[in-house]
């Protein structure tokens, strides 16, 4: 079968726009999860509870863009969450512990992330150690580094412009939206318009031909990496602004949160299809229904449930969509 047509996503269940994927199905459950929820309560369909869910959405979402392009390359991070809280950690440490200035506290910041998206990155694709293993190892090395740097205990008070990074409200719009969306557009254009996001999706989807064509597969797989630590990293920096202090637990669980949101919306598990605004939709997917679960005082524990039943649900698509594709 030509490789151009096996590659094409299948009409019945995505589209293009935007030069990506997005999965028709996951723009359908957004409008009627938003639909539902405003019959459902009366708080939720108002600007302010909108800010809101972008406000809570912003870190997941940040986190999602790193899995995208992860897994466009048809590899794996589970060590997003982990690297979140170690970079919060080293951030609200540099300011503190070390009183450096607030734009060393956000370098540090992002390079901790980035420094363990290389790590993970080269183990990969020189030490050919499957992506699954090393990010899961360096989920337990970053928590436990986080952990050990602090004692357990968070690092509490940033200086005002770190602060201003997870709290300000420029136009009355939170700042970690506006962060979270000038992501996204970034994300996505050098997902779907440079060189750098082509060779992602060509990797993704048949590693070998990509050698062939002379693209430098395992240097491309450590830049990947990088930048998904780096995303991290920010997010880390995000997250710590939000709360003013650096928590060592900051992230648990959310590796699993932005791989739904990335595959929810339309990024194949498997590699070599991915959108970044098909992600923003999948973060939202998963904003607007917490963000709906906690206006009807549904418990937490329903809420980690319903999360874990979309991330089966976004597999299942992702399933149907391959299939169909095959067919």
């Amino acid at each position: 079968m030509d490789a151009t047509v096996r590659a094409a996503p299948p009409r019945s269940f995505s589209l293009r726009s935007l030069g990506g994927a997005i999965r028709l199905e996951s723009l359908v459950v957004l409008i009627l999860l938003v639909v539902a929820l405003s019959i459902a309560s009366p708080y939720f369909l108002s600007v302010s509870n909108a800010l809101n869910i972008l406000l809570a959405t912003s870190v997941i979402g940040i986190l999602g863009f790193a899995s995208t392009f992860v897994i466009a390359a048809a590899g794996i991070d589970l060590s997003v969450g982990s690297v979140l809280g170690f970079a919060a950690v080293v951030g609200a440490l540099a300011v503190n512990a070390l009183d450096l200035p607030w734009p060393a506290g956000i370098l540090l910041s992002l390079a901790a992330g980035m420094l363990c998206g290389v790590i993970n990155g080269t183990l990969i694709a020189r030490a050919r150690i499957p992506a699954f293993i090393v990010t899961l190892g360096m989920l337990g090395v970053a928590r436990g580094a986080a952990l050990v740097l602090t004692n357990g205990q968070p690092v509490y008070g940033l200086p005002a412009p770190m602060v201003w990074l997870g709290q300000g409200r420029p136009f009355a719009i939170p700042m970690p939206a506006i962060i979270f969306l000038a992501v996204a557009a970034i994300t996505h254009f050098i997902l779907s318009r440079t060189r750098f996001g082509k060779y992602s999706l060509v990797i993704g989807d048949n590693p070998n031909a990509a050698r062939a064509t002379g693209i430098h597969v395992e240097r491309h797989l450590i830049a990947l990496y990088t930048l998904s630590g780096a995303l991290a990293g920010l997010a880390g920096l995000v997250s710590a602004a939000r709360v003013n202090s650096g928590d060592p637990t900051a992230g648990t669980g959310y590796e699993l949160t932005a791989i739904t949101a990335a595959i929810l919306g339309g990024t194949n598990l498997f590699g070599g299809r991915a959108s970044v605004v098909g992600t923003l939709i999948g973060a939202l997917i998963m904003g607007v229904l917490q963000n709906g679960l906690n206006l009807l005082a549904v418990s937490s524990f329903y809420q980690q449930m319903a999360i874990g039943g979309v991330l089966v649900l976004a597999v299942w698509l992702d399933q149907l969509n391959r299939g169909s594709g095959r067919a």
